[in-house]
């Protein structure tokens, strides 16, 4: 009975082929070699030609050319352009974030060339587009002061830590919940999946601050986050530290408020506190440090049963401090790229 070829691999083809050819130049007869295999009487002929003018190479398997491209590569590198930092109400479109639909709209009315979505999707892949969650970024931006803190602002800081034998501390807080967003698993197509969790809702608060050196410094509390709460923090943190600190944070009201700069103003040098652009997080490492706990934290491992949220993240903060390299990893993202200071 013969096989039908196209049910082999390619790889199980190539060898056929190759162990076909040499048979029969050993002296088979060709008829009688692809009967022992199974295959249609006439397919070795076409192999015995191939072989005659470029030899055992041109029997080995190929990688499908696929249908033609309906772009040219202009038009592919037009379709790049479009959504590279691109918003799609640019485009007249009512929704903030690209789908595939979108772009085959955009490829139909400029190109008037018709995608199907799947064609779509394997365009942007060759293009090197993925899906992502975005991040959110606010008007009130201020690219030109971003700038000035990155290329000018924050290395002139780093250069005079380094003569007065200052340490450089990024500070920021968060607020934890123990009905986190649970991260993703897996589960067939329609039976969502389902997590034992308490039921019981939590809350804490935490501030940290950390080096580029991987130094790690953090508290927990509980209620509102204020100015004499903040200064709290300070003596906190400066206690037992003979070198002095300049203290890298955001704007918050707490963070500026008189009491604060008073508190600074004793310290006769020992503490500067020093302001990033507003409206920038991705500035600061310690941002990081909060994703990472949120990521890894109550979000993949939910709380069990009459478990303190509290108890919680400060095992998972003492075991963020005891990982440095981790934690100096945070420095090393592409928007931030803090060198050591």
């Amino acid at each position: 009975m013969d096989i039908d070829g196209r049910t082999l691999s390619h790889e199980v083809s190539e060898q056929i082929r190759i162990m076909a050819v040499r048979r029969v130049r050993e002296g088979e007869r060709p008829s009688d070699v692809v009967r022992s295999y199974g295959l249609c009487r006439t397919t070795i002929y076409r192999w015995l030609r191939a072989a005659r003018r470029g030899g055992e190479k041109s029997l080995k398997a190929r990688k499908s050319s696929g249908p033609k491209r309906k772009l040219t590569d202009r038009q592919r590198q037009q379709v790049f352009r479009w959504i590279n930092g691109k918003d799609p109400r640019q485009y007249g479109f009512d929704f903030g974030l690209w789908t595939r639909q979108m772009v085959a709209t955009l490829v139909a009315d400029t190109f008037h060339v018709t995608l199907g979505l799947t064609a779509v999707g394997r365009l942007l892949h060759e293009l090197g587009i993925t899906p992502q969650k975005p991040l959110r970024r606010a008007y009130e931006r201020d690219p030109a002061a971003i700038v000035r803190w990155t290329q000018r602002n924050y290395p002139k800081l780093k250069a005079r830590a380094k003569r007065r034998g200052a340490k450089i501390f990024f500070l920021d807080e968060v607020g934890v919940r123990s009905d986190q967003v649970l991260g993703r698993t897996w589960a067939p197509r329609g039976h969502t999946p389902e997590v034992p969790t308490t039921g019981q809702r939590q809350a804490v608060n935490a501030i940290s601050a950390i080096t580029a050196r991987g130094e790690f410094w953090y508290k927990t509390f509980a209620g509102r986050f204020n100015a004499g709460r903040f200064l709290g923090f300070l003596q906190r943190f400066l206690r037992g530290r003979r070198y002095p600190v300049f203290l890298v944070l955001d704007g918050h009201p707490s963070h500026r408020a008189k009491v604060i700069a008073n508190f600074v103003q004793n310290l006769r040098g020992r503490l500067e506190l020093h302001f990033l652009p507003g409206y920038a997080p991705e500035l600061n490492p310690d941002e990081f440090v909060w994703n990472h706990l949120k990521r890894n934290g109550v979000s993949k491992q939910p709380l069990r049963r009459n478990e303190s949220l509290r108890s919680r993240v400060e095992r998972d903060l003492a075991a963020l401090k005891r990982r440095p390299a981790l934690l100096r990893s945070f420095f090393l993202a592409p928007s931030v790229a803090y060198t050591r200071d």
